[in-house]
């Protein structure tokens, strides 16, 4: 098994995971178990609903997409029903939810949107591309979207937009939030250079990258069309920094590589300048509120596993899964074990959905 540990806690986490069990199974009879080979099914890219739109505070539209049980022949929902909200992180789309979205889907509400100036949401002024708004972005998707309650599942930058929304709207959890999942992420301390050049030694990032994000930026349109001729360097890297061993199929590189590619420099370039004044680990309360499980893949060389195992320490009752030698897209190289611990997660929030 390629799971390293699952540490909950404390000791009264583990008891209420069992009260948990307990009370979803008299109050509903069933519980939500995500078919975690579905996704293997299907080609990348091809999981698709209608297009709807949220307008954030600033009047830029999100792309936002809503899979409803019964769109795939499961009974309606009732309105207090548990809704999934899932968030990419930085210069990924939707799509990279690839598999847990097909897991899911006839078994619960499940919402995906593009953030701000990311796949086909709309472009941002540099001004609004900053952690605190991505967190007021989920606010407004949250609202817009979740007509009960719901659980909040975010990778990489989509788990600092989740720890955002607890700093800036902490009253939404444990009323409107019931759980939060905080996948491959940090509140802070990132060397920015490890996310967009892990290449560079560590500690160059602040000095050195900073610098070179601001020259290439200028010469945005020529960058753009360097990366496009520069796809079999490209495949290599995103290969050794996105995975954590060279096991993975050839096909899972491509698809996060065409992700990358398609988010324009500029937009690389807005929000490069966040990840380096990130302090948010003393705004954690909220989320030891509500079940929150902390998920990350050992060998991750952009935030590494110590990112994960600080959150952990700080959020008194979260659980930490460490799946061994994964790397920063473990929702796709170890997305069976990611689902399943979201399987768990969405039963502790069911549990507290029903007293």
């Amino acid at each position: 098994m390629s799971i390293k540990g699952r540490i909950f806690g404390t000791v009264v986490g583990a008891a209420g995971l069992a009260a948990a069990a307990g009370a979803v199974g008299i109050a509903r009879q069933n519980r939500i178990i995500g078919n975690r080979a579905a996704g293997e099914r299907v080609e990348f890219g091809e999981l698709r609903s209608p297009r709807r739109v949220v307008v954030t505070d600033d009047a830029v539209d999100l792309h936002v997409e809503i899979d409803d049980p019964a769109d795939f022949g499961a009974p309606v929902p009732a309105d207090d029903d548990l809704t999934l909200v899932f968030v990419h992180g930085y210069s990924l789309n939707l799509d990279c939810w690839h598999f847990q979205r097909a897991a899911y889907r006839g078994q619960a509400r499940t919402v995906f949107f593009d953030q701000r100036s990311h796949g086909r949401s709309g472009r941002s002024d540099e001004d609004h591309c900053t952690i605190e708004q991505l967190g007021h972005d989920l606010r407004r998707v949250i609202e817009d979207t979740v007509p009960g309650r719901c659980v909040v599942v975010g990778h990489s930058m989509g788990g600092m937009s989740v720890i955002s929304l607890a700093e800036h709207h902490p009253d939404l959890f444990g009323d409107k939030v019931l759980g939060a999942a905080l996948i491959s992420t940090t509140a802070g301390g990132l060397d920015p250079g490890r996310i967009l050049f892990p290449m560079v030694p560590l500690g160059l990032g602040g000095r050195f990258v900073g610098r070179a994000v601001r020259t290439l930026d200028r010469g945005h349109r020529v960058v753009d069309l360097a990366r496009s001729w520069g796809h079999a360097v490209a495949d290599v890297f995103t290969d050794r920094y996105a995975f954590g061993t060279d096991q993975v199929p050839a096909s899972h590189v491509e698809f996060v590589y065409s992700m990358l590619n398609a988010t324009p420099f500029a937009v690389v370039a807005d929000f490069y300048p966040a990840f380096a004044t990130l302090d948010n680990f003393d705004h954690l309360e909220a989320l030891s509120r509500v079940p929150t499980a902390i998920i990350c893949g050992t060998e991750d060389k952009i935030t590494s596993v110590g990112h994960s195992r600080k959150l952990h320490s700080r959020i008194p009752g979260s659980s930490l899964l460490e799946c061994e030698g994964a790397g920063h897209m473990v929702l796709l190289e170890r997305h069976k074990e990611v689902t399943a611990e979201l399987d768990d997660l969405i039963s502790l929030a069911q549990a507290r959905g029903v007293r």
